[in-house]
């Protein structure tokens, strides 16, 4: 490992100039204007992990964006370890807030910033490092090691459940690696054993069948965005609690063992604050915000339509509103029940004199992780290996859809070995990643390689 681990540190300049090259392709999968960029990077990754001496590399193609697999097979004895990863990108929007170009990075105070730096292109780069580094200095990898590589994560993995059917033996390992969440904190390595899953619909309101006069009609017809609203405010309570009938009849509630090991993190609520731009905590009683954020479900309003938005005043009673709404969903909520739920409520709910009709967009299973399987300690030490630190254990409040389908498909566990920060602006304008954290991040795939290797 000596060699191995030298040759990490002296190419750690040309690791991050690679990566600013994948990261300058635009591959945003929710834009349709942007497939083409979407196809051009899933073809770079993949002739970059055939540099790398893959066996096999192949492009799988979906009905939306297109899948990257390699693979390297060195000894059947040996365990197989299969590396998730997604290499779309979320949308740049507002770009007005850009410092720099989002896909033009540049490097400040240590950080590496534009889209995709960090979700998820920089942490799929920390195993292809890892991987060149074992190839230049051992020759060949100490494990069997897979990548499947997506290019939809970012609009809900729509098509992954048919690609893991469809190469289910192409897939299949004794443990997962996913590296697409992030650290506890800076400098602390982290596993993370639990993510929520996500129901997302949008709520569309019809009343009149044309804007109308708000003089003429005002007082005798319903208003769309005045029957959203009481709609919107009737979804929580003056607890924080959601208000859907049946919503929490599948939580799975929080141990006392599980409440006394989140208490005990080394977590700073003002600091936390600080980051968000937030002026005080809120949320459902009861509950401390590490709670509440890794294992209490929630209902967010993402974005409201409707009616006049141009400058100046225009007095009309609109014909239509809409609103998307988020749910986070914990152990062990259903992304389809949860959307029934809401259906149901939405339209009991509803003033007279609208129509209301809700779609679901997408969703994904919560996710909480065998902690008691002994490659969860291994994990722990190579973490620890590279990070000279104690590896703790912490949950996330995101959602991968991936790894409850891959959990279930094939029955192993998943590692949720993740190397952002909390407050990287992942999905917000300028993103950026912790350079020493990628450097860090590299070695520890390094050492996690070894130490499966060296199971029995």
């Amino acid at each position: 490992m000596q060699d191995v681990i030298a040759f990490i540190d002296s190419n750690r300049k040309r690791f991050v100039d690679d990566l600013v090259e994948w990261v300058r392709i635009p591959s945003v999968s929710s834009d349709p204007s942007h497939a083409a960029d979407v196809k051009r990077n899933a073809a770079h990754l993949a002739a970059h992990l055939r540099a790398l001496g893959a066996g096999r590399v192949e492009v799988w193609p979906t009905a939306g964006h297109p899948a990257v697999f390699a693979e390297w097979l060195v000894d059947p004895t040996k365990p197989t370890l299969l590396v998730y990863g997604h290499h779309d990108v979320q949308p740049v929007d507002p770009l007005a807030e850009w410092v720099t170009p989002p896909f033009e990075p540049c490097i400040r105070a240590g950080r590496l910033w534009g889209r995709g730096v960090v979700d998820d292109k920089g942490q799929v780069y920390v195993h292809a490092k890892a991987i060149e580094a074992f190839g230049k200095t051992a020759g060949k990898l100490p494990i069997n090691l897979k990548m499947i590589v997506e290019g939809e994560e970012e609009v809900g993995s729509v098509n992954l459940d048919a690609l893991m059917r469809d190469h289910r033996k192409d897939l299949a390992a004794d443990f997962v690696c996913v590296s697409d969440t992030a650290m506890f904190g800076r400098g602390i390595p982290s596993l993370c054993v639990g993510l929520r899953g996500l129901a997302y619909v949008e709520v569309f309101v019809d009343g009149p069948a044309l804007d109308l006069h708000s003089g003429s009609f005002g007082g005798g017809v319903q208003n769309p965005i005045n029957a959203l609203a009481r709609m919107i405010a009737a979804l929580h309570g003056d607890d924080g609690r959601i208000t859907v009938p049946g919503f929490y009849d599948k939580v799975r509630a929080l141990t006392e063992v599980e409440r006394k090991e989140i208490a005990a993190l080394p977590f700073d609520e003002v600091e936390w604050l600080r980051m968000a731009g937030a002026p005080a905590v809120v949320g459902e009683k009861g509950y401390s915000t590490l709670e509440r954020i890794w294992a209490r479900p929630t209902l967010d309003i993402c974005g409201i339509t409707g009616g006049f938005q141009g400058e100046g005043a225009k007095t009309i009673i609109p014909a239509r509103a809409s609103a998307k709404l988020s749910c986070r969903l914990v152990p062990d909520q259903e992304p389809d029940e949860i959307v029934r739920l809401l259906q149901e409520y939405l339209a009991a709910i509803a003033p007279p004199g609208v129509r209301v009709r809700v779609e679901n967009l997408h969703g994904g299973r919560p996710y909480l992780a065998p902690t008691d399987h002994p490659v969860f300690e291994i994990a722990k030490r190579a973490f620890s290996k590279a990070f000279g630190k104690p590896t703790i254990f912490m949950r996330e409040g995101g959602s991968i859809p991936f790894v409850r389908t891959i959990a279930d498909a094939t029955g192993k566990p998943c590692l949720l070995m993740g190397f952002g920060q909390p407050d990287e602006n992942a999905h917000a304008p300028n993103e950026w990643l912790d350079l020493e954290n990628y450097h860090l991040g590299i070695k520890s795939a390094a050492y996690l390689y070894d130490e499966i290797g060296r199971m029995a």
